[in-house]
């Protein structure tokens, strides 16, 4: 009788395994649900030029969305931007309502929730001045008016950086960061790549470029843990357009700046 129970046991034993082994194998990843679907829905901020932002025909474009279409071609699906907030974008995430994130900087608290992939556009806080103006570093802030966002991350890079007798006017928005370098009521400002690239689209006459860089955070695509052979695939993409020159066309012509590989490290 016992060895009747032990085969029972054993032979359950060894269903339950093949069941679950089975269920294992069946279970599809983040590749396979992509592929089969044959969509790529990516979560941008559809509002955040020149990263991605509405064109004349309402459709999405921008540096980001060279690179999720880039992407999307290259595992041979369609892609389809979704936007999202700064608030619900890790739920769209972790709920699957989206495979892929951009524009997510790294850091080790979201990391116990996502995962990040490579990192591919450039984010950083840089001193813009007219080309007349000769500034190499943060000495040569000295006696400089500047313009800043009062209370934002610029602020607080330039305080720590600037010489004592820098001249630092702080303003309530970008808006007014950008007018005051502009007529002229500062000699240089200080912002992020992403709101410089359009002054320096813009202002031909004024000429201005960027001096020196105060903080450096590149954006990295995120997506779900455990998806390994999508993060490979991600990380072959923009590997690939490091490499021919794909990531530099776009930095060119959205960020108006050559792709400076080192602001790719964390």
């Amino acid at each position: 009788m016992k060895n009747v129970m032990k085969s029972s046991f054993a032979g359950a034993l060894m269903l339950s395994a093949a069941v679950l082994g089975f269920a294992g194998n069946a279970q599809a990843d983040a590749i396979d649900d992509i592929t089969k679907a044959g969509v790529l829905n990516v979560g941008v901020f559809a509002d955040f030029p020149p990263f991605s932002s509405a064109s004349a025909d309402m459709s999405l474009k921008g540096y980001d969305i060279d690179v999720a279409q880039y992407i999307a071609d290259s595992l041979k699906v369609k892609l389809v931007p979704v936007p999202v907030t700064g608030q619900n974008r890790i739920p769209y995430l972790t709920e699957k309502r989206v495979d892929v994130l951009v524009s997510v900087g790294y850091s080790k608290e979201r990391a116990e929730v996502i995962d990040f992939a490579a990192a591919y556009a450039p984010y950083y806080i840089a001193v813009i001045g007219p080309a007349a103006l000769e500034v190499k570093g943060k000495e040569d802030l000295a006696g400089k008016s500047i313009a800043v966002n009062r209370g934002t991350l610029e602020d607080t890079s330039l305080t720590e950086a600037a010489p004592k007798d820098a001249d630092i006017k702080r303003f309530d928005n970008y808006n007014s960061v950008i007018q005051a370098f502009i007529s002229g009521q500062t000699e240089l400002m200080v912002v992020g790549n992403d709101v410089g690239a359009q002054v320096l689209a813009r202002q031909e006459a004024l000429k201005p470029e960027q001096k020196f860089q105060l903080l450096t955070s590149p954006s990295h695509l995120a997506l779900n843990k455990g998806e390994d052979r999508l993060k490979q695939a991600i990380n072959d993409a923009v590997a690939k357009m490091l490499a021919d020159g794909k990531l530099n066309e776009s930095s060119q012509a959205w960020l108006k700046t050559p792709l400076n590989p080192d602001n790719l490290k964390d």
